[in-house]
C-alpha cells in the first residue's frame, strides 16, 4: 500500500525520467543530424576532392593543350580580321549600269514549303524594281500542297512557272535546281527567249528590291556575285536565332571579302547568288551537264569551288547601307536548338566532310596554300566546337571552385596549380586578349547592321552557338559515317521556314501598326505607293501603312484609286486621347468623327502630319478595332510586341500574325 508521501516520490521520479528521456532524445536527434550531415558532406568532399586531385594530375597538361589549339585559332582569326582591315580599301568601284537589262531567271527549289512559298512570291514580286526577269520554281510531284500553291500563284503572275521535277522527292537540293534549270532551258526553246543570269533564292527569302539590279551590273565585272546574305530581326532573348544574326553579320561583312580579296575561292551562300550564264555553260560542258552536284549536300559550296577552278572571276557585292537598310538578301533561320543543328549538320557534313573527301586541301587549285588555309577555317568547326566545348566546362568548374573557396575560406586550388606554370599563366593571357578581340570584332559586324543593344548580347550567343555547333559536328560525323557504311546516298535534310508578314518587310525603321478592319476595303485613305503615313514623333510608334501588294488585295483597287469604303484607319494616340474615329473615305480624303475642326484640335494636328486629305466626319456608331499591343506567346501567355515601349523605335517583331493583313504564319 503506498502512503501520500510515497506516491509523491513516485511521480517526481517519473517526471525526472521522462525530462531526461526528452534530452536524450533531443541529443539524439540532433547527433542524428550531425551524422546525416555528415553523411550528405562527404559527397561534396569527395567530388571537390576528386576535382583537384584530377586537377593536380591532369589539370596542366590538359588545360594546355586546349590552350594551345585556342592559340592557334585565335591567330587564324586574328590574322583574317588583319588582313580585312588592310585589303577592305581594295573594295572595287561598281561598273557602270548597264545599257539594258539583261534576262534573269530566278531559280527557287522547294520541299514542303506551302506554308511560305506564296507570300514569298507575292511580296518578292510586287516590291522588285527590276523589270526583265522570271521565278522559276521546283516542285516534287509527291508534294500536292507546294505545287497548289506555285500554281495559284502562276495564275495570277505570268513571271511565275511551275518546274516539276521529273521524280518524286525529297532528293537533294542540288538535285532539284538541276531540274529546274533544265525547265529553264526547255522554256528558252519555247518562247525564244534565253535568260542571261541565273539566280538562286530560297523559299523564305525576302529579297532586296535592287537585288537583281546589281545582279545585272556586277556580273559585267565577275562571273558569279553573290549578294550578302542576312538574318532578319528577332528579339535578344531568342539566342538561337541570335547566332544566325551575328555569323551572317559577320561572315558577309568582314570574311567573305577578305576571302576572296586573298585570293580563296567563295563559297556561295545558297541564296542571293547569281552567275552569268556563260560561266554556267561551261560548267555544264565540263561536268556533264551537272551544273548542280546532285549528290552533295551543299551544292552552294561546291559550285563555288568548281567554278574557281574553271577560271571564273568571284565577287561578294559590297553590304550597302546599315541597319535595316542595309542591301542584302534577308530571311529567317531555325529559330529552335533541334532546327539549328539539323541545318548545321547538313552544311558541316557538306563543307566539312563531304568537300574533305572530294577536293583534300586544294589540290589542283591556284594559290594552294590559301586555299588549304580557308579549307582549314571551313573544316575546323569539326573537331574546334568540341575544344571550345571542353574549355568552356573546364573554366566554369575552376569557376566554381572558385566561388566555394571564397564561401568556405579555403584554398582555390585551381588557381594555385595553374598558376604554378608561368607559361601556362602567360598562354591564357594571350588567350584572353585575342577571345576579346574576337567579341569585339563580331559585335562590331552585328552592332553595324542590329544595333549596340543587339550586340551586347554576342558573349552570351557565342557561347550558346558553340553548343550548337558541337551538337551539330557530332550529328555530321554520325550521318557522314552511317552514309559510308550502309552506302546510302547522303538525303536533303528538310528544316523549318518562316516567312515574315508583309507590313514588317517596309524600309521604316520605326514600328507600325495596323487597323484590323472589317471586309473589303477595311484599310483606308491610303494610296499605293506613296508613304501613306508620315507621323510626327508623336504618333511614329503607332503609324499606318500598307505595302502596294497588300492594297490590291485587300482592296481590288488599281493604282491611285481612292477607296469609298467605310475606313477605320487612325493613328491610335490620337484615338486614345480624343475619342476621334475614322469615319470614312472619299475622293482620297479621310473622314473623321469626333474631332473638331481648328488649329488646335486633334484634326488640326493631324493636318500637319498626315498625308491625305482630311474632313471632319460621322462614325454612325461604327467601333473602331486595332491591333492589339500583345501577341500570345510560345507559352500561352501574352507577350508584347517590340516597338510599343515607351521612347522606342524598332520594328515590330515580323514573326508576329497581324489581324487580317499577313495571313497565318508557320511556326
Amino acid at each position: 500500500m503506498v502512503v501520500a508521501g510515497d506516491r509523491e516520490a513516485v511521480r517526481g521520479r517519473c517526471h525526472e525520467t521522462v525530462m531526461i528521456a526528452r534530452r536524450r532524445g533531443k541529443r539524439q536527434n540532433a547527433e542524428g543530424g550531425e551524422r546525416f550531415g555528415a553523411r550528405r558532406l562527404p559527397i561534396f568532399v569527395d567530388v571537390l576532392r576528386l576535382w583537384q586531385e584530377w586537377l593536380a594530375a591532369y589539370g596542366v597538361a590538359v588545360a594546355g593543350a586546349l590552350a594551345v589549339y585556342i592559340l592557334i585559332s585565335g591567330l587564324d582569326d586574328l590574322a583574317l580580321d588583319a588582313a580585312w582591315l588592310v585589303l577592305r580599301r581594295r573594295q572595287k568601284q561598281a561598273p557602270p549600269e548597264p545599257a539594258r537589262e539583261k534576262r534573269i531567271a530566278v531559280l527557287v527549289p522547294l520541299w514542303r514549303e506551302a506554308a511560305v512559298i506564296e507570300r514569298m512570291l507575292e511580296y518578292n514580286l510586287e516590291s522588285i524594281r527590276y523589270r526583265n526577269y522570271e521565278f522559276f520554281v521546283g516542285v516534287y510531284p509527291n508534294d500536292e500542297d507546294t505545287v497548289e500553291a506555285v500554281r495559284r500563284v502562276a495564275e495570277r503572275d505570268g513571271r511565275v512557272h511551275v518546274a516539276e521535277v521529273p521524280h518524286e522527292g525529297p532528293t537533294s537540293k542540288a538535285d532539284c535546281l538541276n531540274w529546274v534549270y533544265q525547265r529553264v532551258i526547255e522554256h528558252e526553246l519555247q518562247t525564244g527567249q534565253r535568260a542571261e543570269i541565273i539566280a538562286v533564292h530560297d523559299a523564305e527569302d525576302v529579297i532586296h528590291p535592287d537585288s537583281l539590279a546589281r545582279y545585272n551590273r556586277w556580273t559585267e565585272a565577275a562571273g558569279m556575285v553573290q549578294e550578302p546574305v542576312l538574318a532578319l530581326p528577332t528579339p535578344p532573348g531568342e539566342l538561337t536565332h541570335g547566332v544566325y544574326c551575328d555569323d551572317f553579320a559577320e561572315s558577309q561583312t568582314k570574311d567573305l571579302p577578305a576571302r576572296v580579296w586573298l585570293g580563296g575561292f567563295l563559297p556561295g551562300c545558297g541564296v542571293g547568288t547569281a552567275f552569268r550564264r556563260e560561266e554556267l555553260d561551261r560548267l555544264a560542258e565540263s561536268e556533264s551537264n551537272r551544273i548542280f552536284d546532285p549528290l552533295c549536300l551543299t551544292e552552294d559550296y561546291d559550285n563555288g569551288l568548281r567554278l574557281y577552278r574553271l577560271g571564273c572571276r568571284q565577287m561578294v557585292l559590297p553590304v550597302e547601307g546599315a541597319g535595316m537598310e542595309a542591301t542584302a538578301t534577308r530571311e529567317y533561320f531555325p529559330r529552335r536548338w533541334r532546327a539549328a543543328v539539323r541545318q548545321r549538320t547538313r552544311w558541316m557534313t557538306g563543307n566539312g566532310l563531304q568537300a574533305w573527301e572530294r577536293h583534300g586541301w586544294g589540290r589542283g587549285l591556284p594559290r594552294r596554300a590559301v586555299q588549304a588555309w580557308f579549307f582549314w577555317r571551313d573544316r575546323k568547326g569539326l573537331w574546334g566546337s568540341w575544344i571550345g566545348l571542353a574549355s568552356n566546362l573546364l573554366f566554369l568548374a575552376c569557376a566554381a571552385e572558385w566561388a566555394v573557396a571564397r564561401l568556405t575560406g579555403t584554398e582555390w586550388r585551381a588557381g594555385a596549380v595553374l598558376g604554378a606554370e608561368p607559361w601556362l599563366a602567360a598562354l591564357l593571357a594571350c588567350n584572353l586578349a585575342l577571345f576579346a578581340e574576337r567579341m569585339a570584332a563580331r559585335m562590331w559586324c552585328s552592332a553595324r547592321i542590329y544595333g549596340w543593344m543587339f550586340a551586347l548580347g554576342v558573349p552570351v550567343r557565342m557561347v550558346w552557338g558553340n553548343a550548337i555547333n558541337a551538337a551539330a559536328s557530332l550529328g555530321a560525323a554520325w550521318q557522314y559515317l552511317r552514309s559510308k557504311w550502309t552506302g546510302e546516298p547522303l538525303r536533303w535534310l528538310k528544316t523549318e521556314h518562316y516567312y515574315p508578314s508583309l507590313e514588317s518587310l517596309r524600309p521604316q525603321p520605326q514600328a507600325f501598326a495596323f487597323a484590323a478592319a472589317a471586309g473589303v476595303g477595311g484599310l483606308a485613305g491610303l494610296r499605293e505607293g506613296a508613304e501613306p503615313w508620315e507621323c510626327g514623333e508623336a504618333a511614329a510608334e503607332d503609324c499606318v501603312g500598307l505595302p502596294p501588294g497588300v492594297w490590291r488585295e485587300l482592296t481590288g483597287c488599281g493604282a491611285g484609286e481612292p477607296l469609298a469604303e467605310t475606313a477605320r484607319a487612325l493613328p491610335r494616340p490620337v484615338a486614345d486621347r480624343t475619342g476621334a474615329a475614322a469615319a470614312g473615305g472619299r475622293d482620297g480624303g479621310l473622314e473623321l468623327a469626333g474631332a473638331g475642326d481648328g488649329a488646335g484640335s486633334p484634326l488640326g494636328e493631324l493636318r500637319g502630319s498626315t498625308a491625305p486629305d482630311l474632313r471632319h466626319g460621322s462614325a454612325g456608331g461604327e467601333r473602331v478595332e486595332w491591333l492589339p499591343k500583345t501577341t500570345p506567346g510560345r507559352n500561352g501567355k501574352p507577350r508584347a510586341l517590340p516597338g510599343h515601349g515607351a521612347g522606342r523605335s524598332w520594328r515590330p517583331d515580323p514573326i508576329c500574325r497581324l489581324p487580317d493583313v499577313a495571313g497565318p504564319m508557320q511556326e
